[in-house]
């Protein structure tokens, strides 16, 4: 994997082009330590960089930016091709320099074209096409959003990089906070693609591709793959029998888990010991001969620890398995790096757990496979069982008396729900005995008002109910809701699992993997989210998914080939953090500080007396806001870390390159103290 940064200059400032762009290559060295290059072109102003985490062809033979064979193009390649063996021999015999995929890429468009090649590629990727011939810069990203890319205007110039660290290189890189954007991060804990929270940039949507005629012109847009377009084709759903669908789906995975652990670099596995990660692991350890080196991260807590479970699957694979149990200490200790490692406001609590198996994998591998996209193909969340569920309930009740009960359970204190539960634990069987029972069911009491199984749906998607009111001077687009209503007339199942597919798994799951596993120089694979796996499952009728209120039934039915069904039975728990009690413990003292009202109050943002008050009856135990003040924390941490590494920025030691050569510098002499507790 691969870090990879740009600018099309529209005008010669006081700083040499060269020292930018190489400044902007080296703030994304954690993504790619071992090569370095950059790309000037003086007559048309464009500067490319590019860092390398070398996986395929770890010769100078992969060295990039990397130049066609005739000269006419010039690419920054984040990302794999993996069927690029394929792709070579269907171009046939050449002069080839290498065995990278990256070259391969190159020959392929200039044989068919870019937008021809882009549809033969399978794998994760985001890079930046410069042709030299038609003077003309192109921008691409995978299908799923794998692979992160943003895009914008910096001052005059049009600039481009993996991370948003990379533009703040850039002299005239302000900063404004984009007030919209903020809002929709309140709401979802992440910012939703192709919003950025700084105003001139966005994220390149997944499946597009950007191409600029000129520095100062408009970017054209096209869409190349579509989920939307698959699941509306005149073809879908297919009529399958279960046999055979079950036959299929498994050599669609087992050729994707194949192609995915194609590496000139040690490779091994996340196992949480779910579905997911066991159905690709036993795949894995199926088509090699030695143990697959196997990590998995544990909590102390009750209902957190998924460890357990992974070393069983573990063991009856035989692999060589290792786990750490994560602790409030860890989090201590991981809660700095955050700002640096995801550079946007970013508050899934998982993303700690993430980064420490990332950096327990990275002791022994530098590739990984990772079950990831599972859930959102074959209809994993519970929230895909418990919404329709509780819908066709309350559906069926008058709007008043639901009005009614909800204002009876919110006229109850959580504590003394809690408390009630309690004194009728002894005579309650276990299976009906919830976990914090105030909560549930003032969450109960929100959700009983709404007006459709979609509206049930958004208030499940969403942390801040109204985040316009926390953020001041906001307004919220409709990037998530727009989603839902453009998939209207499916079965609320197929809403959910579609919107997520296009909007949480790409901004949120793959967003955390993603910097996680590049702040430690680690590649994660998604073998699930090879396209023609999405497209299969796309067009499979609900019911191979969701049946008898279980999730994920084609997929069980694959994985008991290689597992017992017994390992792997039991409910599906994530990969959460306790923050809730962490809040009121270990980490009061720091939320105390960034919850301060001085603090809160600085850069007039934030509606102070609302999250003041969300903070009290949290420590007071009226409500769990862990989620809401999560936000509110992460996004203040963030604003604070990033001003101060903005204005005490350590820059790398620049070396002047001449116009239309590409400089290749060992990314050892240039990796900055700062980054040392990350990497």
């Amino acid at each position: 994997m691969c870090g990879i940064a740009g600018f099309w200059q529209t005008r010669r400032g006081t700083e040499h082009p060269a020292e930018i762009v190489n400044r902007m290559g080296r703030s994304l060295a954690h993504r790619g330590p071992d090569d370095f290059g950059t790309f000037h072109d003086c007559a048309s102003g464009i500067n490319l960089a590019f860092c390398r985490l070398s996986i395929l062809d770890l010769s100078i033979a992969g060295h990039q930016p990397m130049h066609s064979a005739s000269g006419r193009y010039v690419v920054v390649f984040n990302g794999e091709i993996y069927n690029f063996r394929e792709i070579r021999a269907e171009l046939g015999e050449s002069h080839w320099e290498g065995h990278s995929d990256t070259e391969v890429m190159l020959a392929a468009i200039e044989r068919w074209g870019l937008d021809s090649s882009v549809r033969r590629f399978a794998g994760m990727f985001a890079f930046g096409l410069w042709d030299r011939k038609d003077a003309k810069l192109s921008l691409v990203r995978d299908r799923l959003g794998i692979k992160p890319l943003y895009y914008g205007r910096v001052g005059n110039d049009f600039v481009f990089a993996s991370e948003l660290k990379a533009f703040r290189q850039h002299p005239e890189f302000d900063g404004r906070i984009d007030r919209d954007a903020l809002a929709l991060y309140m709401r979802h804990n992440y910012v939703p693609t192709p919003h950025c929270i700084y105003e001139g940039l966005r994220k390149l949507e997944p499946g597009h591709i950007l191409t600029l005629h000129s520095a100062g012109a408009t970017p054209k847009m096209q869409v190349y793959w579509s989920a939307r377009d698959i699941v509306e084709s005149p073809n879908s759903p297919i009529q399958i029998e279960e046999d055979e669908a079950v036959e299929q789906l498994d050599k669609l995975l087992k050729s994707s888990v194949r192609e995915h652990m194609v590496s000139d670099a040690p490779l091994g596995m996340f196992l949480s010991g779910g579905i997911d990660s066991s159905v690709v692991l036993a795949m894995m350890q199926a088509q090699v001969d030695r143990p697959v080196k196997t990590f998995t991260i544990g909590f102390h807590e009750d209902g957190y620890n998924e460890a357990t479970r992974a070393k069983e699957v573990a063991r009856y694979l035989k692999t060589e398995h290792t786990e750490l149990y994560l602790t409030p200490r860890h989090a201590l200790e991981i809660i700095p790096l955050l700002p640096r490692m995801y550079d946007e406001p970013f508050s899934d609590s998982s993303q700690i757990p993430q980064y420490l198996v990332s950096k327990l994998a990275r002791t022994a591998v530098t590739v990984t496979l990772s079950g990831d996209g599972g859930d959102e193909l074959f209809g994993g969340y519970n929230r895909y069982l418990f919404i329709p569920h509780i819908w066709k309930c309350i559906r069926r009740l008058p709007t008043s008396v639901r009005a009614a009960v909800a204002a009876s359970l919110r006229a109850i204190s959580p504590s003394k729900i809690d408390s009630m539960s309690r004194v009728l634990q002894p005579i309650v069987p276990k299976m009906l005995r919830l976990g914090a029972p105030g909560d549930r069911a003032q969450k109960l009491a929100d959700i009983l008002t709404s007006e459709s199984a979609e509206a049930l749906f958004w208030h499940v998607l969403s942390h801040w109910e109204n985040p316009t009111e926390v953020v001041l001077n906001s307004r919220e687009a409709g990037t998530v809701r727009q989603s839902i209503a453009e998939s209207q007339g499916s079965a609320i199942e197929e809403v959910m699992m579609l919107t997520d597919l296009m909007n949480y798994l790409p901004d949120d799951v793959l967003t955390k993997v993603d910097r996680a596993s590049m702040a430690v120089s680690l590649e994660a694979r998604v073998p699930f989210l090879d396209h023609r796996v999405v497209e299969f499952s796309l067009k499979l009728p609900l019911h191979f998914k969701i049946r008898g209120g279980s999730s994920k039934w084609i997929l069980r039915e694959v994985l008991h080939k290689y597992v017992p069904p017994e390992i792997v039975r039991r409910p599906k728990m994530g990969f959460g953090v306790p923050i809730d009690r962490w809040l009121r413990g270990p980490l009061r003292e720091w939320a105390e500080d960034l919850l301060s009202v001085k603090s809160l109050a600085q850069h007039g943002l934030l509606n102070v007396e609302l999250i003041r008050r969300k903070w009290r009856e949290h420590l007071a135990h009226v409500r769990n806001w862990q989620y809401l003040l999560w936000d509110v924390l992460i996004f203040q941490f963030w604003l604070r870390e990033t001003n101060r590494s903005s204005a005490n920025e350590t820059f790398y030691q620049t070396c002047n390159q001449p116009c239309n050569q590409t400089s290749n510098v060992p990314m050892s002499q240039g990796i900055p103290p700062s980054l040392g507790p990350v990497l």
